[in-house]
């Protein structure tokens, strides 16, 4: 059976001569048993008319933003969340520069701002455009941003120049889409949805203060990095972080401890996982005041409220999720962790003292302890929280197994 069976991809092509490739990739694919939707520029318009894609794909063919086929819907919000994988083949440069810098300025580029799937370039142009400064630049912000690229290939170009960039040819993206499927399937969390929270909350004063915490986000990133890799459906909720967005997962940007609550419960229902490891604030002003509060003379005070325990919450209305937990502390860290394990009705709770020089907030590295529900426990030394999370969920895996097994 095709690794494509079912699987949702939306081919959006740009303008360049390479779209006769993109004709042939659509084909590929939808013989390869994908169901196949496509997008196109104006430009890529004027080589191939829309007719051709839409016999290929055996789908419409989406072009115009104010093009609504189905009035039940906007199209390209449709579209964005329909696409189990997304390709841009061919991209060219102006497509690249456009997305790499967030312009929505037709259907393609309004439609990819709106996914949140997975997403594929395919560059195609000439070699002195393909190595052109500000090419490069905007290639390099959206890896940071966490697109995969298919590297164009060398060759004799349309342009009479002999050099890269020169679409990949179809065979070859249809057998990266294929691999990429392959693997998801036969690893150990395919068909599992996880959900992350990661970084801290603001809990605001003022339109200029809030009350935060030193969380950079790092440990709750590379979770959901290591998720996506073990073949997780991820969904990673973020506090504000300066961190790039891993490559694969469902990103939800929130603020506060109550934005997040919020977020995780719409999660909630029919995730498999759920790793909770913001450092969300525990306290918020009683007050949040309209206008920047002024300097007076002598001292002041801020009168503060509890926020809800979003962990506690989780763990009270747990059903079939594994729900797990991380213990940021300065002193007994293991015992704090299995108070916190029993209180809130956790599964497993991953325990670190912020304290120790090898982990912390805001470093590479992480020492933790995991604590498990049935009394067992695994210290972790010091390594790249990376590595450290893919360690975890794999001992936690290897856990759930083991207990399934003796039950």
């Amino acid at each position: 059976m095709s690794q494509l069976l079912n699987k949702k991809i939306l081919v959006c092509v740009t303008g360049g001569i390479a779209v006769y490739k993109a004709v042939a990739l659509v084909s590929k694919l939808s013989q390869a048993g994908a169901e196949v939707k496509v997008i196109m520029t104006a430009s890529a318009m004027e080589f191939v008319n829309p007719l051709t894609f839409q016999v290929m794909s055996r789908n419409d063919v989406y072009f115009d933003t104010f093009d609504e086929k189905d009035s039940r819907v906007i199209a390209h919000i449709d579209l964005a969340d329909w696409a189990d994988l997304v390709i841009v083949a061919p991209a060219t440069a102006n497509a690249i520069g456009k997305i790499a810098n967030g312009i929505a300025d037709d259907m393609v580029t309004s439609t990819l701002l709106a996914t949140t799937a997975e997403v594929w370039i395919a560059p195609a142009m000439n070699v002195h455009m393909y190595e052109n400064k500000s090419v490069i630049r905007n290639i390099a912000q959206l890896h940071e941003d966490g697109y995969r690229f298919i590297e164009p290939a060398e060759g004799f170009l349309a342009c009479g120049y002999v050099g890269k960039g020169r679409l990949e040819e179809p065979e070859q993206i249809v057998a990266l889409i294929q691999e990429r499927f392959s693997k998801s399937v036969n690893l150990p969390l395919a068909g599992k949805k996880v959900v992350v929270t990661a970084g801290p909350t603001r809990e605001r004063i003022d339109p200029v203060r809030y009350i935060s915490n030193f969380s950079s986000g790092k440990m709750g990133y590379a979770m959901a990095e290591a998720a996506v890799k073990l073949g997780a459906s991820t969904v990673l909720i973020s506090g504000p972080v300066d961190l790039p967005k891993p490559s694969g997962v469902r990103l939800l940007k929130v603020e506060s401890a109550a934005e997040m609550l919020e977020a995780v419960l719409a999660e909630y229902e029919d995730a498999s996982i759920v790793i909770k490891s913001a450092a969300v604030a525990d306290y918020r002003p009683k007050e949040a005041h309209a206008q920047k509060m002024k300097k007076k003379e002598g001292d002041s005070s801020i009168s503060l409220e509890r926020t809800t325990d979003i962990l506690k919450t989780l763990g009270a209305q747990k059903k079939n999720q594994i729900l797990i937990g991380f213990a940021a502390e300065t002193n007994d860290a293991v015992a704090y962790g299995q108070s916190k394990l029993d209180s809130k009705n956790l599964d497993y709770i991953i325990v670190n003292d912020v304290t120790d020089p090898g982990g912390g907030f805001g470093s590479d590295t992480n020492v933790v302890t995991l604590l498990t529900k049935t009394g067992k426990t695994f210290p972790f030394e010091a390594m790249l929280k990376s590595q450290l999370a893919a360690a975890l969920l794999e001992k936690i895996i290897e856990e759930e197994r083991t207990t399934v097994h003796d039950c």
